[in-house]
């Protein structure tokens, strides 16, 4: 038997191990002139397991512990010979088919480490899903329900593990150089892509800021008010990462950019903010925070013509526990809040938290923001709090920096698909005209389909919310005074409205100025003067359905390299498998065709069997850039920027956390004790009643009606009207039973004092 290369026969030998029931490796080969004559493929299990000797002078001053590893090695003699003349040939010189152990078993032959193997596919697979924060373990379990069973995925849990340990270990110290390089690449190729980093004295990364094109797309039409929050866990080296949110057209959070810092101070986040401003060259009307004073400080020195808003419910959270129970839940107090006069009338003088929060009141109280555009949007971070929950389900505190931005992508990737399904349902969906009126089908026409719900609701609410009162000339306005009936305080508003070609209206609750939405108060005015659709004034692009085109998200999604071969292969990779599920979907029912078609892909797969004797295989180094989409230094030298070491942030890892007074309280309450609701006895519920099954004891009848009374004397004392004659006999019992038990009282003194 003659083969053309030692491949090809390796492969038959493992052919005829396979079925046989053992595995093959490769053995010793002898050489004559850099050309091999013969070539030696063994059983799995020839030889024996070497022999380790302790030696106590070489071990680390440590105590040393050596796995304890079980070897499969019998010492078996079965092999295959191979002789060449010429290199190129290699005849078959001898063949030892005796084994000294038991075969395995067919079904367990997956089993075995020579048949254990992921393909490319299953590799993708694993690190796909891994993007959605799915490990190698869960990615197996999916793999093998796909496949029908443990047998057919061809690879353990243990190898899934495996796969994800090499990968770390292919990326290494190159992590963050990896990074960056990869980024500098978008940044040449991309359009309009943009990144910043910086390093220390070390060379050891410190931050990173990246956008792309469509991002700052999307802050030319919705960065009038951004909110941006750190947050944790999302990578190994403890880095904080940085979204910075705004709101899109449909009123969903869209991501303006991202970054991430090695520390939280007032020069890491000064950095950050500039890194932006050169990115997106205008600064934000409005940016909301928590309370935080790095954040403050750095806000202050980059956006200095921006209006900085504190949060106003990480405030409002804070005020239980800096003030009284009682005094927080006064409704005068809450609604006197923000007046001058609270401190002193309610005793609070000597308040310093108070006295700090009323002395920057105009930073967090709404009131102070009611002329500046658009800043009604965003009151608190509950917008950056999402945007984080959003990214951290697709992110681990276990993540290097190159799998950190492919579960960003992939995380982009779904908000932008999202955005893209609302601009389809806003273009081809057609909403109910509830009120019949042309302004209800000119905001139909115009607005996206959250944005014209809101614009609906405020049309009907000209119908039965407002009252028109008195209507004054003052040429060549008119104003028209307006009760709203749903609106705080006394309701009493007021619209200055200029009929004409040119029309002007202005109301006094100021929504259009703080949301870029008209309000009921002006559409009522429009109906009176039969107006009959929205000034184009009063029209937000923002708001728009035409404000983002369709095709933005492939405008941007462009390959650094347009003749990719890797990316058209799986291409087509992608056509077959969805051609193969087709197939499937189709023929389930039919079992004649569906055979025709797994005989025809056995024969595919018996061709393909034969190409891969010749092929040469990949390294597994190839594989893996290819597959994460970074590429390793070609070199040994240590890498141009190092990954951060030694990160401790304030909000990461500490498991000391200060407690409010209200998570002390509730901590001390301790978890809350069942109450049977028919005998009313503590420590049990109706299921478990022995009351109710008749197993009580006179003991406890007397102590559960004795419970039963208390109960219902509290409910008396909240409510006497429920007092009925059962009620008075119960209570004169009760009062005897208790004049007898003070006698007995009194008589046991007595035999005291005596």
């Amino acid at each position: 038997m003659e083969f053309s290369s030692i491949e090809q026969a390796y492969v038959f030998y493992q052919t005829y191990a396979k079925k046989a029931g053992f595995s093959a490796r490769k053995g010793g080969e002898h050489h004559v002139g850099g050309i091999i004559r013969s070539k030696y493929f063994v059983c799995s299990k020839e030889g024996h397991k070497p022999q380790a000797f302790d030696d106590n002078y070489s071990k680390l001053s440590k105590p040393y512990k050596r796995r304890n590893r079980p070897s499969i090695r019998t010492g078996c003699k079965a092999q295959i010979k191979l002789c060449s003349t010429d290199g190129v040939l290699f005849k078959v010189d001898k063949f030892v088919q005796s084994h000294n152990h038991s075969f395995v078993c067919p079904k367990d032959m997956h089993l075995l480490p020579a048949y254990r193997h992921l393909s490319e596919t299953q590799e993708e697979m694993i690190w796909e899903l891994g993007t959605l924060n799915l490990g190698p373990v869960k990615a197996f379990n999916i793999m093998r329900k796909r496949y029908g069973g443990f047998e057919n995925v061809g690879a353990t849990k243990d190898d899934c593990k495996n796969f994800r340990a090499r990968i770390h270990s292919y990326i290494g110290q190159y992590d963050a150089d990896m990074v960056i390089n990869r980024l500098t690449d978008k940044k040449k190729f991309m359009v309009d892509y943009s990144f910043f980093h910086s390093v220390d004295e070390n060379k050891r990364l410190t931050g990173l800021f990246w956008a792309d094109g469509l991002c700052k797309r999307n802050y030319a039409e919705f960065g009038d008010v951004i909110s941006f929050d750190a947050t944790f866990k999302t990578n190994k080296y403890k880095m904080v990462f940085v979204p910075f949110t705004g709101i899109d057209n449909h009123c969903r959070n869209v991501t303006l950019g991202a970054g991430l810092l090695a520390s939280e101070s007032i020069e890491s986040y000064k950095w950050l903010l500039q890194s932006f401003l050169n990115s997106f060259g205008k600064q934000p009307n409005v940016v909301v925070t928590d309370q935080d004073p790095a954040m403050k400080q750095a806000i202050e020195a980059v956006f200095d013509k921006s209006r900085h808003r504190l949060c106003m419910w990480h405030i409002m959270k804070k005020l239980a526990d800096k003030v009284e129970h009682q005094l927080c839940n006064n409704e005068d107090f809450k609604r006197r809040m923000c007046d001058i006069l609270i401190m002193i009338d309610f005793g609070l003088t000597e308040n310093k938290w108070l006295d700090d929060m009323f002395g920057m009141r105009s930073s967090w109280i709404p009131a102070f923001y009611r002329h500046e555009p658009m800043s009604g949007l965003m009151r608190t971070t509950s917008r950056s709090e999402s945007e984080n929950h959003f990214f951290c389900q697709v992110a681990n505190s276990q993540l290097t920096l190159v799998e950190f931005f492919n579960h960003f992508d992939g995380a982009m990737d779904i908000q932008r698909f999202n955005h893209r399904k609302n601009d389809h349902i806003s273009r081809n969906t057609v909403p109910d005209n509830f009120s019949e009126s042309t302004l209800e089908d000119d905001a139909m026409k115009i607005y996206t389909r959250s944005i014209f719900a809101d614009q609906q609701a405020e049309l009907q609410g000209t119908l039965s919310e407002c009252l028109p009162i008195e209507t004054k000339i003052e040429e060549p306005f008119l104003r028209i005074s307006m009760k709203d009936w749903k609106a705080h305080g006394d309701g009493l508003l007021e619209v200055c409205f200029k009929k004409g070609e040119d029309v002007i209206a202005l109301c006094t609750c100021r929504r259009f100025e703080q949301y870029g939405l008209l309000c009921k108060h002006i559409y009522f005015v429009f109906k009176m003067f039969k107006v009959k659709e929205i000034p184009n004034k009063y029209v937000m692009r923002r708001w728009t359905k035409d404000v983002a085109p369709n095709d933005l998200n492939n405008t941007f999604d462009i390959t650094v390299d347009g003749d990719d071969a890797h990316k058209k292969a799986k291409e087509v990779a992608y056509e077959i498998m969805q051609t193969g599920e087709y197939l499937i979907g189709n023929l389930i029912k039919d079992f004649d065709h569906l055979l025709i078609v797994r005989d025809r892909m056995r024969e595919m797969k018996e061709m393909v069997d034969e190409l891969r004797i010749t092929k040469p295989i990949d390294p597994k180094f190839d594989r893996y850039s290819r597959l994460i989409g970074y590429e390793k230094p070609n070199t040994d030298e240590p890498p141009t920027v190092r990954v951060p070491t030694g990160i401790r942030n304030k909000g990461r890892g500490s498991h000391k956390r200060i407690k409010s007074k209200k998570e002390k309280i509730i901590s001390l309450k301790g978890k809350r004790g069942r109450t049977c609701s028919h005998c009313n006895i503590k420590g049990h519920d109706i299921r478990t009643c022995k009351v109710l099954k008749g197993e009580a004891t006179a003991a406890a009848d007397k102590v559960a009606n004795k419970e039963g009374r208390k109960r219902r004397a509290i409910q008396l004392e909240k409510d006497p009207n429920l007092i009925d004659e059962e009620d008075e006999e119960v209570e004169t019992g009760d009062e005897e039973e208790f004049e007898e038990s003070d006698e007995v009282e009194d008589s046991d003194f007595e035999c005291e004092d005596e």
